[in-house]
């Protein structure tokens, strides 16, 4: 009857007040391009369904005359729990100019407004010539990244000219 569908409604829109609005959960995806405060840029390629990732690393500290080296990276994520950001942690091979290795741990946030954030710690290794030497052979250190937008068609490669794509003179 038009009655009970009227207290119906009613007791509906009692119960949406007192719950309140409701959340909208904002996903934190890590594929595709992130710059740091420092200008270095990843790629992070598509997650696989176990949440492991590989991409490319492109520091600034490495640019010089234009030119960029890009390192591989490997790494996973951690499935994030019902309404959690997931947690992820990759390491950076930096064997192209090197011998030293990175390995980055952090968390991704979405914020109100929609803003991406990775925030990371990381640890820096370089090799040393003697156990001796040891104490000075690790960094440690905090990098956020924010997701870079590009235009369609663009990634890491494409933004930079590559040192690999160079020819250089004969001598």
């Amino acid at each position: 009857s038009p009655a009970s569908m009227g207290s119906s409604t009613c007791i509906l829109i009692l119960i949406m007040a007192l719950v309140g609005p409701v959340a909208v959960s904002l996903q934190c995806q890590l594929s595709g391009l992130w710059r740091n405060e420092q200008d270095s840029l990843m790629e992070i390629s598509a997650l696989r369904d176990n949440g492991d990732f590989q991409g490319k690393y492109l520091t600034r500290v490495t640019l010089a005359g234009g030119c960029a080296r890009t390192s591989p990276l490997k790494g996973a994520q951690q499935q994030p729990g019902q309404g959690g950001w997931p947690t992820f942690a990759f390491t950076v091979r930096w064997d192209k100019f090197s011998n030293a290795t990175t390995t980055f741990a952090g968390q991704c946030f979405v914020d109100s407004g929609g803003k991406e954030t990775l925030s990371t710690m990381w640890l820096l290794r370089e090799a040393v010539g003697s156990l001796e030497e040891d104490w000075k052979a690790t960094r440690v250190g905090r990098n956020v990244f924010t997701r870079k937008r590009t235009p369609k068609g663009k990634n890491l490669l494409s933004l930079f000219p590559s040192c690999e794509d160079t020819s250089s003179p004969a001598p």
